[in-house]
């Protein structure tokens, strides 16, 4: 094991559906580069269903916290925390369920945890030394979800509608809004150039000074 000292510098960057998110995180990612940032997907973190039928799984309500894996979601940011590289699992979203494959993700100086329950857990949030929420439009994230199921997950539009109606948006006022409340920084034009930029200027003075301890 080899042991990060000091600790990683680790953000997360929680907000709803199609916020944004994923454009924070792969700037920094740009910015740095794979030596120095390592990304945790929580959308990866949905709990294993292979004991459901395809139809059953399809109809859960992937936008609750309880359909996540929150014990090895900690464990695995621990790990990383404590300078151990993990095997991250890999979610099939054609078929519902946690792929066979995993992801190697190796520790690094900066960690960015994302996902829509980012900024949910006590125990992840306690490891963060930055808490971002990136605030988008409803009708902004709605269009590109709609685009990224159709395209990416060979989706139905009755079905993504159908499903933002049921679960998506409520869930989003019930659990995500309100984690708005855990955030050092909101972005509340979404993931726009200046936020952007003033995000990966602290991320380059945190790089900065490990590189001289």
């Amino acid at each position: 094991m080899n042991q990060i000292s000091p600790p990683p510098f680790i953000i997360g960057v929680a907000g709803g559906s199609g916020s944004g998110k994923s454009t924070v995180t792969q700037q920094v990612l740009a910015s740095f580069g794979a030596e120095m940032v390592s990304v945790v997907m929580q959308d990866d973190y949905y709990r294993d269903q292979s004991e459901l039928s395809p139809d059953v799984r399809r109809k859960q309500n992937y936008d609750h916290p309880n359909a996540f894996d929150w014990p090895l979601l900690v464990q695995h940011v621990q790990a990383l925390r404590n300078g151990a590289a993990i095997e991250m699992p890999e979610y099939d979203f054609t078929l519902d369920n946690r792929s066979s494959n995993t992801i190697a993700v190796k520790p690094a100086p900066v960690i960015v945890i994302e996902g829509l329950f980012a900024l949910y857990d006590a125990d992840l949030c306690n490891m963060m030394s930055l808490k971002i929420f990136v605030d988008t439009a409803p009708d902004v994230r709605f269009i590109r979800r709609m685009q990224r199921d159709i395209t990416e997950r060979g989706r139905s539009l009755e079905s993504i509608v159908s499903q933002y109606l049921d679960t998506v948006r409520p869930m989003h006022k019930q659990f995500i809004e309100p984690t708005k409340r855990n955030a050092d920084v909101i972005l509340p034009h979404g993931a726009n150039g200046p936020a952007v930029d003033v995000i990966t200027t602290k991320v380059a003075s945190v790089i900065g000074q490990l590189k001289q301890t």
